[in-house]
């Protein structure tokens, strides 16, 4: 008996394990067994499947490590209970909304049945015009707070949808150097990332011009995560003095992990916002983790700097919600 490891595509978490057996019979089973799961240190989900040939005898077992994200499409309870902290009022105002509404269809039916009574009675035919403007006031009553009930919730459907998209990306992981592994949300507080993604030509592109603000951007907590999507190495030459390569390094020293999971998250963003699958993009965070803004082509490193506050000095943390949108 002969055993293969393999990899069925390159670049891939797909493991091949082929066993060879003489042929002692004329009919045999070949197993396949598929693992899949949700990270490359736990499997779940297995699934056996089973095919007979004639001709062959061997057994071929592939395990692949799916590192599949749950869907930002799920609301999370950390994300509702964000947006009832950044609206408090929100629930208040809808609830208000509501009894508006109430109030208002309850003194709408009893303007119809009066208005029944007067037209069945002609000699309540004085009353019609009054009851008529109460009918009015009510309805038009109902479909003003209806309609701002409905923006409301639109609203706050946006809202908690968007700080769940956040929460999904602040879970991705980001590789700090060989030994160390952490997810974006443990830098809340500590950097201001900015997400280069597309393919190698132009993650190189965005490097070179990032050059002349390296300083800056990093006096500015300025983190950039290169995520290259054609599968090419992008050219992150640092050819500098020792002293300038080391801050070149330091602002280009994260790189995404389980790339799947990175795409998967930027194709929903591109999908959201209508923008080709194919177009390369940018994303910056605010230090709290919040999208501060977003664009296709290369970032805008000098609007960056020139909005953007610095990390130290006595404006630290002050600022921290307010530093641009670009």
């Amino acid at each position: 008996m002969a055993i293969t490891f393999g990899l069925v595509t390159p670049n891939s978490n797909t493991l091949c394990l082929t066993l060879t057996t003489p042929p002692l019979i004329a009919n045999h089973r070949t197993t396949n067994v598929v693992f899949s799961g949700q990270s490359v240190f736990s499997y779940g989900h297995t699934n056996l499947s089973y095919s007979h040939q004639r001709a062959s005898s061997f057994a071929t077992i592939v395990c692949s490590a799916a590192n599949k994200p749950s869907s930002s499409s799920e609301i999370s309870s950390t994300a509702k209970i964000r947006s009832e902290v950044l609206s408090p009022f929100r629930s208040v105002r809808m609830f208000f909304y509501i009894a508006f509404v109430a109030s208002g269809a309850l003194g709408g039916f009893i303007a119809t049945t009066q208005l029944i009574g007067a037209l069945a009675n002609s000699s309540r035919a004085s009353e019609v015009p009054e009851i008529l403007k109460g009918l009015g006031i009510d309805l038009a009553a109902v479909s003003l707070f209806a309609f701002l009930y409905f923006r409301e919730n639109k609203a706050k459907n946006a809202q908690v949808a968007r700080l769940s998209r956040e929460e999904s990306l602040s879970n991705l992981k980001l590789r700090v150097d060989e030994k160390k592994i952490i997810p974006v949300n443990s830098l809340r507080g500590i950097a201001r990332l900015v997400i280069c993604a597309g393919p190698a030509s132009f993650v190189t592109e965005s490097f070179k011009r990032s050059e002349p603000f390296t300083d800056s951007l990093l006096d500015r907590g300025v983190l950039v995560v290169p995520f290259v999507t054609d599968g090419n190495s992008p050219a992150l030459e640092f050819e500098e003095t020792e002293e300038l390569a080391t801050r070149r390094k330091r602002l280009w020293q994260l790189a995404p992990v389980y790339i799947n999971e990175w795409s998967e998250w930027l194709d929903e963003q591109k999908k959201l916002a209508g923008v080709p699958s194919d177009s390369p993009v940018y994303l910056s965070l605010r230090l709290d983790g919040r999208v501060r803004g977003s664009g296709v082509g290369y970032p805008p490193w000098n609007a960056l700097v020139a909005q953007l506050p610095q990390v130290k000095g006595m404006w630290t943390g002050l600022l921290d919600g307010f530093d641009g949108r670009v």
